[in-house]
C-alpha cells in the first residue's frame, strides 16, 4: 500500500524530546482491545530521559541520560515503570548538579569552583568515557545489560529496573568499545564487533564471542574472546561502526567512509572542549568496503567488495544462498553523517523547518547487496550474481576488487524505513520474508512499517500525531508462518489531554490493531530494546 505521508504542524514530536521523572513504582495502564493470553513478559526498552543538568543542556539526540523503560504484561493487565540508570554519568551529575562526563555531543568542561591548578590536572588525566547506556539492553548468560557503544556495559536487574554494576569490557578484551547491536544464537552465545586501536596505532576491527550462560554459574564476560579480526582501509581512521551481520556461517562487516580521526581524537581531549562528534570526518573518496569472515574456525576472507558511498546504523538481515551471501541494510545515500542531523535544536524545530534540514541530509534507501563467494579473476566485467530472485549485481573490476550494485527493497522520498526488526530468534541468518521496522518522515517516527522483502509489498500502522518507537517481533507459541505473532511498539501522543502514552499490540500479519495500554504519563523517545517473555 502506499504511504499517507503525514504532516506534523502542531509540532507535538517535540515533546517525546523532554525530559522526564522516574517513577517510584509502576503504574496501571488502562487496556482496550484483547491482549492475547499467551503474550505475559516484560518490554524492555532504552532511551534518553533527562535532557538536561541543571541549567547545562545536552545537545545531541544520544547525549540524554539512560532511561529505562519496562511495560509488564500478564493475565490481560498491564503496568508500567521507569527508573533512570545510576550510570556514573548520572550519579556524578546528579551529586555535583552539572554535566560531568562528555556525551556524544556535548562536552563536560572542568568544575569551575576548582582552583586553575586541580583543573589543568583534570583536563591532563585524558579523557573520561562515558558509561551513559541509553541506546539498548540485551541477555549475557543469566544476566542483563544496558548499553551504548564504549567499552562500558551496565548490568541491571530488569525485574526492579535497578543498577547493578558497570562492567569494563577492556579488563576482558582488547576493544576499545563494541556495539549496541550484539548477535546471539539460540544456546546464548553472543557475538559482537568492536574498534581495537592496538600496539603501534595498528587498527582493527574485533568480531569478539561471549559464550553461553556457564554450568558453574560463573560470568560468561570472564571466558570472551576476539574470534577473528577485520583489518582497517585507513591507518589512523578506523570507520564508525554501529552493527554487523551474522549468517550460520559468515560475518559480514560493512565499513563506510564515516570516520573517526584518531589523532584528532586523542589529541584534541587534552587541549580544550572537544566531543566525540567532533572527531568525526568523513570523505567520498573511499566510498564502502564490505568485509567477510568465517565464524567456524573465525577466518578473515581476503576479498574486497567496494560499492558506492553511504551511511549504514542498521543490519536489517543477511544470508547464505546457493554460493552467495545476501546482505540487506537500511543505508543512508551520501558521506554526510547521518548523526549531524540529529541534534536535538534540529529535531525540536518547527515543522517546517524539520523538513527543510532533511531535505539536505543523505537520503534513506533499503538495499539488498549480493556478495558471491566464490571468485574467479578472468571473469572481468561480467556479473557474479547468478540468483533468480535479485537484481542486485556484483562485477570483478580489473584491480581485482568486487563492484557492488544494490537492489533496492524500499525507497521513499525523506520516508525512512529503520530500526529494523525481523522474527530474529527463527531467522536471524536465514533466508526470510518480512522486517518490521520504525517509520522515520524527515526523521520524526510517525508509523510503524512492515516490509515484504521478496516482492517489496509493505504494510504500515499510522495515526495523525502519534509518534512510535521501535516495533519489537514477538512470535506466538502455535506460529505456523514466519509473521505468525504481534509487534510492540510504545506510542506517544502528544497532544492528548489524557493517557497521552502507550504500549501499542499490532497483529504482525496486517498491522492490524489487537489492543493498547495507555498510560497517564508521558513517555520520551526510546532507541531499542528486547521483550522478556
Amino acid at each position: 500500500m502506499s504511504i499517507l505521508v503525514l504532516e506534523h504542524p502542531a509540532g507535538g514530536y517535540k515533546k517525546i524530546f523532554e525530559s522526564c521523572e522516574e517513577l517510584a513504582e509502576p503504574i496501571p495502564a488502562h487496556v482496550s482491545g484483547k491482549i492475547p493470553a499467551w503474550l505475559t513478559g516484560s518490554l524492555l526498552r532504552m532511551g534518553p530521559g533527562m535532557f538536561e543538568i541543571g541549567d547545562e543542556p545536552f545537545y545531541h539526540l544520544f547525549d540524554g541520560q539512560a532511561l529505562m523503560h519496562k511495560f509488564d504484561l500478564k493475565d490481560g493487565h498491564v503496568t508500567y515503570y521507569r527508573r533512570f540508570i545510576r550510570t556514573d554519568a548520572y550519579v556524578r551529575a546528579m551529586t555535583e548538579k552539572r554535566i560531568v562526563i562528555t556525551e556524544l555531543g556535548t562536552t563536560a568542561y572542568p568544575d569551575p569552583c576548582k582552583n586553575i591548578f586541580s583543573r589543568f590536572f583534570t583536563y591532563f588525566q585524558g579523557i573520561e568515557v562515558t558509561d551513559n547506556c541509553l541506546v539498548n539492553i540485551y541477555p549475557i548468560g543469566e544476566d542483563f545489560y544496558a548499553c551504548t557503544e564504549t567499552n562500558y556495559i551496565t548490568k541491571v536487574d530488569p525485574d526492579t529496573l535497578e543498577t547493578i554494576k558497570k562492567v569494563d569490557l577492556c579488563n576482558y578484551l582488547s576493544v576499545n568499545g563494541v556495539t549496541a547491536h550484539p548477535h546471539t544464537e539460540a544456546d546464548g552465545t553472543v557475538y559482537n564487533i568492536g574498534n581495537c586501536f592496538g600496539k603501534n596505532m595498528s587498527l582493527a576491527y574485533n568480531i569478539v564471542k561471549i559464550p553461553p550462560p556457564q554450568e558453574d554459574k560463573s560470568d560468561p564476560i570472564e571466558k570472551s574472546k576476539v574470534l577473528v579480526q577485520f583489518p582497517s582501509n585507513e591507518r589512523f581512521k578506523p570507520s564508525y561502526v554501529h552493527s554487523f551481520g551474522m549468517t550460520e556461517n559468515y560475518f559480514v562487516f560493512v565499513e563506510t567512509p564515516v570516520k573517526i580521526n584518531l589523532l584528532k581524537f586523542l589529541t584534541s581531549w587534552s587541549i580544550r572542549g572537544t566531543n566525540y562528534m567532533d572527531c568525526f570526518e568523513t570523505s567520498d573518496k573511499m566510498g564502502t568496503w564490505f568485509h567477510l569472515a568465517t565464524k567456524n574456525p573465525g577466518e578473515y576472507i581476503d576479498h574486497k567488495f567496494r560499492t558506492s558511498v553511504f551511511n549504514l546504523f542498521h543490519h536489517i538481515n543477511c544470508y547464505e544462498d546457493q554460493g552467495f551471501i545476501v546482505v540487506d541494510l537500511c543505508t543512508w545515500k551520501g558521506h554526510d553523517f547521518v548523526y549531524n542531523y540529529l541534534y536535538l535544536a534540529n529535531l525540536r524545530q518547527n515543522w517546517e523547518e524539520v523538513k527543510k534540514a532533511a531535505m539536505r541530509a543523505p537520503q534513506p534507501e533499503v538495499r539488498r547487496y549480493v556478495l558471491p563467494l566464490d571468485i574467479h579473476r578472468e571473469e572481468q566485467g561480467k556479473n557474479l550474481v547468478s540468483l533468480p530472485y535479485t537484481t542486485a549485481t556484483a562485477c570483478m573490476c580489473s584491480d581485482g576488487t568486487v563492484w557492488l550494485e544494490p537492489e533496492v527493497l524500499f525507497s521513499g522520498p525523506r520516508q525512512a524505513f529503520e530500526f529494523p526488526q525481523i522474527n530474529y530468534k527463527k531467522y536471524c541468518g536465514k533466508n526470510y520474508t518480512f522486517a518490521y521496522g520504525l517509520g522515520l518522515n524527515h526523521f520524526i517516527p510517525d508509523r510503524i512499517c512492515k516490509l515484504n522483502v521478496k516482492s517489496k509489498e509493505t504494510w504500515i500502522w499510522q495515526e495523525p500525531d502519534a509518534y512510535p518507537s521501535e516495533p519489537l517481533f514477538v512470535e506466538s507459541p502455535d506460529a505456523k508462518d514466519e509473521d505468525d505473532g504481534v509487534l510492540l511498539s510504545i506510542v506517544v501522543k502528544p497532544g492528548v489531554t489524557q493517557r497521552p502514552a502507550f504500549l501499542l499490540i499490532l497483529n504482525a500479519t496486517d498491522l492490524t490493531e489487537i489492543a493498547r495500554a495507555e498510560v497517564d504519563v508521558i513517555i520520551p523517545v526510546t532507541l531499542h530494546g528486547m521483550y522478556k517473555p
